[in-house]
């Protein structure tokens, strides 16, 4: 079950350390070096104590993303951030063959996953864990749509409902807080049979080895204004976290070899 997580953290260099990080409401940043990640989070108790007491600042990166083991979920979004300020680190990304512009902010339209499959999903079965905005006048006159999350809004199916959905659906879309959910493996199997899979939002890792689970799709979010996320993050800036970067989507066939910085 832990093989996916394993193949995430593993990937890290040892010299990768923390320089920043900060868990705030209901997400959570980590800068290393001149890569930064973010990961959203649930509001919800905290019934496990966290893995760690230490000071993450100055810390292996690496170990920092394991703590995407945790099942305190704050503590597990900092281990998701920890994956996505390597991955999404635009040194690290370019070397695996993601594609993005040096622009600061590009057209949000051209890497929008619900937005560019409109055409592929017509007339099909199609499931979306999360709700993400848009999805009833984006997908709903074109396919028969599911949608399925934790607080289940007007229409929507509750999270329990995957058992029985995701596999007899042709198009899967995955919101990334699976990963540190531990939804994502089940998830995965679930959806084997679909005819693609895509992973979605700001705290999507664009990690090759996610491709070798089944995902054809990884669309993401790379920070360029790292002063900018830090401030989101930490209520001190209330504007979109998309203000701060841009979306970008990194498919399974630009994949190159990954060369470790």
């Amino acid at each position: 079950m832990w093989e996916i997580y394993d193949d995430l953290i593993n990937e890290i260099p040892e010299n990768f350390i923390v320089d920043e990080l900060i868990c705030g409401n209901g997400m959570s940043y980590v800068r290393s070096g001149k890569g930064s990640g973010i990961a959203g989070f649930h509001l919800i108790n905290e019934t496990r104590m966290p893995m760690f007491t230490k000071n993450f600042i100055g810390a292996p990166l690496k170990e920092i993303a394991a703590c995407v083991k945790s099942w305190n979920m704050a503590e597990a979004s900092i281990g998701v951030a920890a994956m996505n300020a390597y991955y999404n680190n635009a040194e690290v990304a370019k070397k695996n063959g993601v594609e993005f512009s040096s622009s600061r902010r590009v057209e949000d339209r051209l890497f929008d996953p619900f937005i560019m499959s409109q055409n592929k999903i017509k007339d099909k079965k199609v499931a979306v864990v999360g709700h993400f905005p848009h999805l009833e006048n984006l997908f709903a006159p074109k396919c028969q749509l599911y949608i399925m999350e934790w607080e289940p809004e007007d229409g929507d199916y509750p999270i329990a409902a995957c058992e029985y959905l995701l596999p007899q659906c042709d198009y899967v879309y995955l919101t990334n807080v699976c990963i540190l959910e531990k939804t994502l493996p089940r998830m995965l199997e679930l959806s084997k049979d679909a005819e693609r899979i895509t992973m979605v939002g700001p705290g999507t890792p664009l990690a090759p080895a996610l491709f070798n689970y089944g995902i054809e799709d990884l669309s993401g979010f790379m920070i360029k204004d790292q002063q900018l996320a830090f401030r989101i993050v930490s209520g001190a800036e209330n504007v979109k976290i998309y203000n701060a970067g841009q979306k970008v989507s990194f498919k399974k066939n630009q994949r190159t070899d990954n060369t470790t910085l």
